[in-house]
């Protein structure tokens, strides 16, 4: 454990006396892709809303919400080890900006097809893959882009306020999608979406970073390179149980996909408290990010992560048994409260220890684990809500969570024994 602390401790900064929540900031090419981050995931955050009210409005079941997710992770699990190949081989920015417009394009689509009257569910799943495939290619570019526009000092920063942006998203984009979907439909939705993606390009043509990967030699798009990804991360186990206890959590506490039963059936509060219920857990992490990003630096990281994704667990069991609004409202805040922390300090972890040239391989593989893992967990949630019901569906998810957490608790002695803090 002490090679792998001492490579991925960050350096203490000269200027602590000028260190603040938004330190990061200060570099000009994060702020740029920062700034455009919180327009496109907005867009982003407001369309997921939008299909999955949607799905519901044209099949009134709880599997085809489900299905929702086969059709996000699967691509992402098809896709991403050779996306984080791609990633360590080519230009990260001409790459992003590639995927960026596939994903734009797939938005127009559409919207065109939902504003010409859909009544059939399999375009909006179709859509929802080809854009997924693309962020399987667009997600190591940018988490691998990351690190080469702050310095190391800077970094967790740097992650913290990449959080916030995520969240404010999903405050300011499910609130907003409940209102337009309760006026407009969602038609509207899709193409803001698809507007706003052009922030993030536009944000990567003005950066003055480069966009190729820094490294002992030039990487190539081949089976043997990503063989070298795979042996980083077996070889690395605080890189294994992060990803593993990831994966575990997230594939049993898909709350998420089942929103809409809530808010139709149980909560009885409509599209506008469906949008309420979306932007909750963002609340949560949002303040929780903004807490994170101001202090910078935390002992015993290891426990950190594995507590925050029990009480995720519990906050989730909390919600499925909840039949009062505000108590809902509630719990969801504590579960994005709880995956800020686990994310933040995943993520830092993750990224410091591993080599520029290896970083999109590495964010790849993670890929199937942080991403599959949802988009995965919602397929499980819809069908187990269909046998069992919606709330316990949710209840058995947290509880699965929670499991995970022990486990982890139990078996993880790399990440029971970490403690990322600097050395005086």
């Amino acid at each position: 454990m002490t090679a792998i602390n001492s490579s991925i401790e960050p350096e203490k900064s000269e200027d602590t006396e000028r260190y603040s929540a938004f330190t990061a900031l200060r570099h000009r090419d994060f702020r740029l892709l920062w700034l455009g981050q919180i327009i496109s995931v907005t867009g982003s955050q407001m369309q997921l809303v939008a299909v999955h009210w949607h799905v519901w409005l044209l099949t009134k079941s709880a599997f085809a919400l489900g299905m929702v997710g086969l059709f996000r992770g699967g691509p992402i699990i098809l896709c991403s080890l050779i996306g984080g190949v791609v990633a360590d081989a080519v230009d990260r920015k001409r790459l992003m900006i590639i995927t960026q417009s596939v994903m734009l394009a797939s938005a127009a689509c559409l919207t065109a097809v939902t504003l010409a009257g859909l009544s059939h569910v399999w375009p909006i799943y179709f859509f929802t893959a080809i854009a997924s495939s693309a962020s399987a290619f667009d997600t190591p570019a940018r988490q691998s882009l990351m690190p080469t526009l702050v310095p190391a000092r800077d970094f967790a920063n740097a992650v913290s306020l990449g959080v916030v942006v995520f969240y404010l998203a999903m405050i300011g984009g499910p609130a907003l999608a409940g209102l337009l979907l309760a006026s407009h439909g969602p038609g509207i939705v899709y193409g803001i979406n698809a507007v706003s993606f052009l922030a993030v390009i536009g944000a990567l043509l003005a950066m003055h970073t480069r966009g190729r990967a820094i490294g002992e030699a030039t990487t190539r798009v081949s089976l043997g390179a990503l063989k070298e990804g795979l042996r980083f991360v077996r070889r690395t186990p605080i890189i294994v149980q992060t990803m593993t206890l990831d994966f575990a959590a997230t594939f049993f506490a898909s709350a998420t996909a089942l929103l809409p039963i809530f808010a139709d059936r149980i909560l009885n509060v409509g599209a506008h408290g469906y949008g309420l219920l979306g932007a909750a857990p963002a609340v949560g992490a949002v303040v929780t990010g903004l807490v994170m990003a101001r202090i910078g630096t935390f002992r015993r990281q290891g426990r950190l992560v594995i507590w925050s994704v029990a009480i995720f667990g519990l906050a989730t069991v909390g919600f499925g048994v909840s039949r009062v609004f505000w108590l809902s409202l509630l719990m969801l805040a504590l579960t994005g409260a709880a995956d800020t922390v686990s994310t933040v300090l995943r993520q830092t972890i993750r990224q410091l220890a591993t080599p520029d040239y290896l970083r999109g391989r590495m964010t790849s593989i993670n890929m199937v684990f942080f991403m599959g893992g949802p988009q995965l967990g919602e397929v499980e949630a819809g069908a187990v809500a269909a046998l069992i019901g919606a709330p316990l569906s949710v209840v058995t998810g947290g509880i699965g969570s929670m499991v995970a957490a022990l486990i982890a608790l139990l078996k993880g002695k790399s990440l029971m024994s970490y403690d990322g803090a600097p050395r005086n």
